[in-house]
């Protein structure tokens, strides 16, 4: 696939102030906002969840392909510009080398988040009862249907 920069080079761009939240957890907005230039941190209950910089990354995805509201807030740590998708379901539907660059991504998240769980449940094997978290996590993650059912 292209640079996913040069793929979204014909859309609208976007300029956000040091400290200005992009995205607000919470809310719906439906639209993902692509990384042109800029710092930006990833907040979640108001814990910083990670730091971006990497030009071409991706925001808003999985409230996007979820249909739910941003489980994070994004707010620019410097000077940011970024690509903006408004329609975004719309443009995925229409654009689906994006769609396959987004699941690529997603895949990633998922391997490494699944590696962490599975290295913190080895450590944890028979220390600590509360810990049993990590065992249901995993399993909503194999399997997040069978885990719904369970909980009603």
């Amino acid at each position: 696939m292209s640079d996913i920069l040069d793929y979204c080079a014909d859309l609208g761009e976007v300029r956000f102030k040091s400290g200005q939240v992009m995205l607000p957890e919470g809310e719906r907005l439906g639209k993902l906002l692509v990384l042109i230039e800029g710092q930006v941190e990833v907040i979640r209950e108001r814990t910083q969840v990670t730091h971006v910089d990497e030009p071409g990354s991706i925001f808003g995805e999985m409230a996007v392909l979820l249909d739910m509201p941003h489980s994070a807030t994004v707010k620019a740590l410097s000077e940011v510009r970024a690509y903006e998708i408004p329609d975004a379901l719309t443009f995925l539907e229409a654009h689906p080398e994006m769609s396959l660059h987004i699941a690529t991504m997603l895949a990633r998240r998922l391997y490494y988040t699944t590696s962490y769980l599975v290295d913190l449940q080895q450590q944890a094997a028979g220390k600590r009862q509360d810990l049993d978290l990590v065992d249901q996590i995993l399993a909503s993650l194999v399997d997040p249907a069978d885990t719904q059912k369970k909980r009603k």
